[in-house]
Parts: C-alpha cells; structure tokens; sequence
C-alpha cells in the first residue's frame, strides 16, 4: 500500500486524510497533539498517528524516508525544515502554503534528487492559481491577450450566519486572518504600479455584487503585480488580487489599527480591563466614557458600526484582562476568537471570482468571468476545509500514480496539474463556472 506522510492535525486536515484513505492510501500523521491527530483518524487500520514536535529532528528523519510523499500542513516558517529533508531522502512534498524565498532557493537541490516540492495547493492559494490559468492558457491558444486580470477570493460565513457587527466568523486560523490585516499591498492599473500602505488598506476598499450572497466589500492582497509572470500575462496593463468581505469588517480593522490593537508592541497590562487597555492605545488617562474619547480619536460619528463592533467584541469593557504583560494583538485577537466562533449548527463559504478582459486582432473584446461559490456543511466539513484540503490530496494522489512528472519547485499553474486537479474537484462538489462572451462593460469597476 501506498503511503503518505502529514505533518500537523489542524483545522483542514482532515478531508485530506478522508480522501486519501478512501483511496486505499496508508496515512501518517505527525502532531504535537496526537489526540487531534486521532480525532482525524478513528479507524487505525487505513493509517496511525505520531506525536512529534518540530524540535525531534531524528524523529522527523525517519518519518520521512519511510514515507512516499509528505504533505506539510506547518506554519510555513518550517517548510523549509521539511523540504530539505524531502531532498536528502528523495521524498516528493506537497504544501498549500505561498512559495517562500528560502524555497525557491531549494529549486535546483530539488530538481538534482529527482523530487517534486508542489506549494500553494490549496484554495488562495490554490484554486485561484488553477481556474485562472484554464481561463488564460486557453485565451491564449485563441489568439488573445489578457488586457485586465481580477481575482478576489473570500473565506466567510455563510450569509444567515454573518449575524455579528463585523460580519465575519472564524472557521480557520483565526490570527492569520486578522495578521494579513497589516500587509501592504500592491497591484498594476492601467501600466502603472498602485501602492496602498498598510494603513490605509482597510480605508481603499470598493464593493461588487456576488451571485446567490449580495454585495461584497474588497480590499487589495498583497503584492498582485508579480502573477504578470506567475500567469504569463505579459500583455496585461490591469492585474488586481483581492479579498472579499462583508460590509463591517473592513470599517472595524481599520478601526482597531487607528486604535494600535493590532500592536504586536509588549504592553504591562497589570490591573487593566479592557477599556482601561483601549484608553492606554489612544493616550486618554482614564477610561470613562471611552466609546465617546474613542469617536473623538478616530473622528467617527458615535454611533458608527465599527464602535458598534467594538463594544459587541467587549473592548469597552470594565472586565479585567487578567494578564500582566502581552500584545495588544493578542488580546484583540484572542475576543475576537472567544466572540466571532463559527458555530456547530452554521455554515461556512468560500467565494472566488475572476474577471478577465480579453482583447482579439480580429474580433471585439471580451470579458470572461469565473467563479467558484462552496458552502460548509454543519454536520461535516467546512468550505475552507474541503477547499483548502482536496486539492493537495487529488495531487498527493496524482503523484503516487506517477500523473505527475515535474522536479523542482513548482505551484499548480501548469496544464498536467491544473486540468485533472479541476476536473476531480467537480466529482467533490467544488466547481468553479465560466462565462465567456459578456460585453466589455462588465468587466469590474476598480475604484481604490
């Protein structure tokens, strides 16, 4: 039997050991906390658990000469750990993490030992890399060029349980989620590079109707420009990757880093509450009266949703914070997790769209849309999960079956991948719809 080694238990994990097991795949998982890992695998037969930490270098050795393929559902700081094991046994990896620089520089060690390090094989990043590139490869074989290039992908609550003032709920890493708040960002419109500091990423946001949800708020991710040669799309002037929220959690972080909550700065919180903490951030003395001092700091109207959000996360609280010394992001992020739970009897979705505007010698432009809607199951698994999960476990798969012949570093923007990787999703429920021949003026509006 086959076997295939998974590195983490956590919240995506295990749909791809379902998939895996139920495709006669023997499963290893290696956790600090066997007993997640044995929550995820009841049936010992179809695989085992591990407990091992990060720290257990000869442990991890042998873990991975004995296994065909290891999967890596780390933190990404510790890809690079796992990849130069995979190269000195000669182990194929797969992530669903973004390619790091210390990665890249593993592409030629890779390629020398004959394996395969396939990253970003999840949803964003992940899907988005597959179903653009169908799109693009094909447009291409047409003849066209890809004038502007949009993609923006959310994962959120399901609408009838976006019931908070922030609208959101946490059904993964939740400290992620908030984090990826103080990134700037950068895109290209129209041949010219925008650049959005990380202070203003929230205040830069516009809003685009999402069949079967409703309006949608955008922000920009990251940096967009370099999927120019990620896509090979050369010829595009426009090129935008963004993400999708709820009308108030923009508004709401915005808030929060005016207000320096998302401070990773230590802070002596000793005999603080929480509004004590909040008057601490904005330089009030005392913390009476602290949703009218905050109003005033922020020069919002008292009654502004984001001030709404706050007091519902507790921030105005008189409740003590009970820690001596922490981050303010800390404590910001663990209420929101205390408060903002997806809850057992509630839904999850992931929502992705692209837009592509496509130019021809000989005919008129284009505008081809994408998009892919997946809702969470309350009695199974969530959206993010099953999205994030099956693509590296159809690849994982396609790799034992020798499907897949590549070496070196690579993401899944080639054809050999991105069609049966695409095609299978559909079998699970995880389609991704194209429209092509919509008229120009529908391409989107970008507005920031």
């Amino acid at each position: 039997m086959k076997n295939v080694l998974i590195l983490g238990a956590g919240l995506v994990v295990k749909p791809m050991v379902d998939y895996l097991v139920g495709n006669q795949i023997f499963v290893t998982i290696a956790s600090r906390t066997k007993a997640r890992a044995e929550a995820i695998l009841p049936d010992q037969a179809s695989g085992r658990t591990v407990k091992w930490t990060v720290d257990q270098d000869e442990k991890l050795d042998d873990l991975v000469k004995n296994h065909e393929v290891v999967v890596s559902m780390l933190p990404y700081t510790y890809h690079p750990l796992v990849a130069k094991k995979c190269i000195r046994f000669q182990k194929h990896m797969v992530t669903t993490s973004y390619v790091q620089p210390e990665i890249i520089s593993l592409g030629e060690p890779a390629e020398e030992a004959g394996i395969l390090i396939l990253n970003e094989m999840g949803v964003d990043p992940g899907i988005d890399h597959m179903s653009a590139k169908r799109v693009i490869d094909q447009v291409h074989r047409n003849r066209g060029k890809i004038k502007e290039f949009y993609s923006i992908t959310g994962a959120l609550a399901a609408p009838e349980a976006a019931d908070n003032p922030l609208r959101y709920k946490f059904s993964w890493s939740p400290k992620g989620v908030v984090r990826a708040g103080n990134n700037p960002a950068k895109y290209m419109k129209a041949g010219k590079e925008v650049n959005i500091p990380a202070k203003d990423l929230f205040k830069r946001t516009f809003t685009t109707e999402f069949p079967e949800v409703g309006q949608l708020e955008v922000y920009a991710n990251r940096d967009s420009k370099k999927y120019i040669d990620i896509y090979d799309i050369p010829e595009a002037q426009t090129i935008f990757r963004g993400t999708f929220r709820y009308k108030g959690w923009c508004e709401t972080i915005d808030a929060m880093k005016r207000l320096n909550l998302l401070s990773d700065e230590p802070t002596n919180l000793a005999g603080m509450t929480l509004a004590d903490l909040v008057a601490h951030q904005v330089g009030e003395k005392d913390s009476s009266n602290i949703r009218k001092k905050v109003s005033r700091h922020l020069d919002i109207p008292e009654n502004a949703n984001a001030l709404d959000a706050l007091e519902w996360l507790g921030l105005f609280d008189q409740r003590p914070i009970q820690r001596e010394k922490d981050s303010p992001f800390e404590v910001t992020s663990d209420l929101m997790l205390e408060k903002m739970k997806l809850g057992k009897d509630e839904r999850d979705m992931v929502a992705m769209q692209h837009n592509f505007l496509v130019e021809y010698l000989n005919k008129p432009q284009e505008v081809i849309r994408s998009r892919l809607l997946a809702f969470g199951d309350p009695q199974g698994d969530t959206a993010i999960a099953r999205t994030v999960a099956l693509p590296a476990a159809i690849a994982v798969k396609m790799i034992l079956e020798s499907k897949i012949n590549l070496k070196g570093i690579h993401r899944p923007v080639v054809q050999e991948i991105y069609e049966p990787v695409l095609r299978e999703l559909e079998q699970h429920d995880i389609n991704v719809e194209e429209i092509f021949g919509l008229p120009p003026d529908n391409k989107i509006k970008l507005q920031l």
